[in-house]
């Protein structure tokens, strides 16, 4: 005999926001770790910092998703608090570097290969310096405007469904079928 219980509405929106959260966290947990390894090994401590708060954030994820396992609602709050941390981080870390560009700097990382390119193209320096910093402004408001929309998107995601993951967890848990052997 089969027990053909299907979960309800609001226990299938609790574990679609449990494996978004899943995979939210660890990704964010792993790309997090390889940068602030990587900048660990180029000495980088600014940058190791940055990894450090958002390898936090994914860790801040997943506790709330395992708050959630173990069917505490407190977990939603962790879930939106996790994305306006990493929101925040990855924000004042644009802002902090589009406040930073120093033209004289960027254009002392040239090498003497990529000097001579821009000599046989015809180009100088001087011609480049602002496409230099177009693209460093570009690049950072970019991942500013991006960040915004996901990590706000998921902040948003997550606060609206609380009221039904609370609710479904206020049941008890849906039963997988049982099929008589």
């Amino acid at each position: 005999m089969t027990n053909s219980a299907e979960p309800s509405p609001d226990e299938k929106v609790y574990r679609r926001v449990l494996f978004v959260a899943g995979f939210d966290g660890w990704s964010v947990v792993g790309i997090a770790t390889a940068g602030t390894l990587l900048a660990l090994l180029l000495g980088d401590l600014g940058s190791m910092l940055v990894g450090g708060l958002i390898v936090a954030a994914g860790a801040m994820e997943l506790h709330g998703r395992r708050r959630l396992q173990r069917r505490d609602a407190g977990g939603m709050r962790w879930l939106i608090r996790a994305q306006m941390f990493l929101l925040t981080v990855i924000l004042v870390y644009c802002v902090t570097r589009l406040g930073s560009f120093d033209a004289e700097t960027a254009m002392g990382n040239l090498t003497p290969d990529m000097e001579a390119v821009l000599t046989e193209a015809g180009l100088s320096r001087a011609d480049i310096a602002p496409l230099v910093r177009t693209t460093f402004i570009a690049t950072y408001a970019t991942v500013a405007v991006v960040s915004l929309l996901f990590q706000g998107g998921l902040a948003l995601y997550y606060r609206s469904r609380a009221p039904r993951v609370t609710a479904a967890l206020a049941r008890p848990p849906a039963q997988p079928p049982l099929v008589a052997g």
